[in-house]
């Protein structure tokens, strides 16, 4: 959501050990950041990874919706604050920076498997986003195979992640009855499908960037080509 414990620069890092390249970006991101683990940002993060059995079990056990919705929005708030702590005391981390969004995407994906068990949201929704964790998870592969690491998150993944994580307490509550149930409905659906198309759209560049990195380093190992 609020990329918390790293840079937000969206620019590939080039691999450890390998020779500047004209209009090459700078060494930034995840690899500059210190290798610090005891962090209050890092803290709080792993509370939000805790938070995650909790949240699918109130939502799927004794159905307390509104337990659940609290979890959601405890941990919407955790994400918030573990991003300003981290600028604020200087406390940015590798850790932090992968910790962040695996939290984000394991709150995104565990939450609309269990509103589809709950027939709260359509099945359709479920391929779309869990489809796009497993192409950026084949990206991510790539990367790794061409020696470079994970890109920073896109500024469209953040706002897709912050409409979903939106759009989902008030999915639970247009779910039950009542002037409130009404009144959260069209707002629920109109943050799911521009949070859901946003982070589609998201994880089309970020393939789109995979895919010019990897052109672009086989351009630049055949004799000859364009430097």
């Amino acid at each position: 959501m609020t990329s918390s414990n790293g840079p937000s620069a969206a620019a590939p890092v080039p691999r450890a050990g390998s020779l500047p390249v004209a209009g090459a970006p700078s060494v930034t991101g995840r690899e500059g950041l210190p290798d610090r683990i005891w962090t209050v940002p890092n803290a709080l993060s792993m509370l939000r990874l805790l938070g995650v059995p909790l949240f699918l079990w109130l939502l799927l056990g004794p159905e307390e919706d509104g337990w659940a919705v609290a979890v959601l929005m405890v941990s919407g708030l955790s994400d918030w604050l573990d991003g300003k702590l981290a600028r604020w005391f200087d406390q940015s981390s590798k850790l932090g920076a992968l910790l962040d969004p695996a939290a984000d995407r394991l709150y995104i994906v565990s939450t609309v498997v269990a509103l589809a068990l709950r027939d709260i949201v359509p099945a359709w929704m479920v391929g779309l986003l869990i489809g796009r964790e497993v192409v950026l998870a084949i990206m991510l592969l790539v990367l790794r195979y061409h020696g470079y690491p994970p890109l920073q998150v896109h500024y469209l993944g953040k706002a897709a992640t912050l409409l979903l994580l939106y759009a989902f307490p008030g999915l639970l509550l247009a779910h039950g009855s009542g002037w409130v149930a009404t009144l959260a409905e069209p707002f629920a659906w109109a943050f799911t499908i521009w949070g859901t198309a946003l982070y589609v759209l998201a994880g089309l560049f970020y393939v789109i960037q995979v895919v010019g990195i990897v052109r672009t380093e086989r351009a630049l190992a055949v004799p000859g080509t364009a430097r």
